[in-house]
């Protein structure tokens, strides 16, 4: 089914946008895809469709709509990269986090939904999916090289579900120490995962991005698909 913009309620009657992705049955578990610093664009309407094509109703929250509504950029040009940064210096973590989860609350109740709703992050979103594990009651959430982890770890204690993370080795906006210290912190928390791909930097898993590597995207993307099915079916 093509994918639809629909309206989250937002707090003081206010509501912001999200893109929904059903797939064909029109039923199954919800899971929410948390954006990069480029806002509801060509990936994360790609990772909405590709959930669905798995059996899940996928919402992608605009997180930016306090900023600027309904933005989508690219990492293709210095003038979106520019952009994108602006808009995440902007971002407050706290409020996406109540959007994140005013967004998971919507689609636990959507019709079709059976009530279960996971998350997935990757850059930005890969920080908000483990502060959605910390402080919201997702059923299950994966990252993709969170960027600032290593800053919120005391809030580890908190996670309730399942979460997994996946790292990238040369990542050079979460430097080797900091994974480091998020490997050794939750080494010992056990609804936590976490996955170190070797030779691949930031954002390997977005398609058609500069740094994109086809393998451990593959790989990554089948762990994520592994872990949904079990903790969400």
């Amino acid at each position: 089914m093509p994918g639809q913009m629909i309206n989250i309620s937002g707090d003081n009657g206010e509501s912001f946008h999200g893109f929904l992705a059903t797939p064909d049955s029109g039923h199954g578990p919800g899971v929410i895809v948390l954006q990069e610093i480029f806002g509801i664009n060509y990936f994360m309407r790609e990772t909405c469709h590709r959930l669905a094509a798995q059996g899940y109703i996928a919402l992608c929250p605009d997180l930016f709509w306090r900023q600027q509504p309904n933005i989508e950029l690219s990492d293709m040009t210095e003038g979106e990269w520019g952009k994108a940064f602006e808009l995440y210096k902007g971002f407050g973590l706290d409020v996406g986090i109540s959007d994140a989860n005013l967004a998971i609350e919507q689609l636990r109740g959507l019709e079709g939904c059976t009530g279960k709703v996971g998350a997935v992050g990757y850059c930005l979103g890969g920080m908000l999916a483990y502060l959605v594990a910390t402080r919201t009651k997702a059923d299950a959430s994966v990252g993709y090289y969170g960027v600032g982890i290593q800053d919120a770890l005391e809030e580890q204690n908190n996670i309730s579900t399942p979460h997994m993370m996946h790292l990238a080795e040369l990542d050079q906006f979460v430097p080797t120490d900091a994974q480091n210290t998020i490997k050794e912190a939750v080494a010992h928390n056990p609804l936590v995962t976490v996955h170190s791909y070797p030779d691949v930097d930031h954002a390997f898993a977005r398609t058609g991005g500069e740094h994109f590597n086809a393998k451990c995207a593959m790989l990554s993307n089948s762990r994520t698909a592994d872990f949904f099915k079990t903790h969400l079916s």
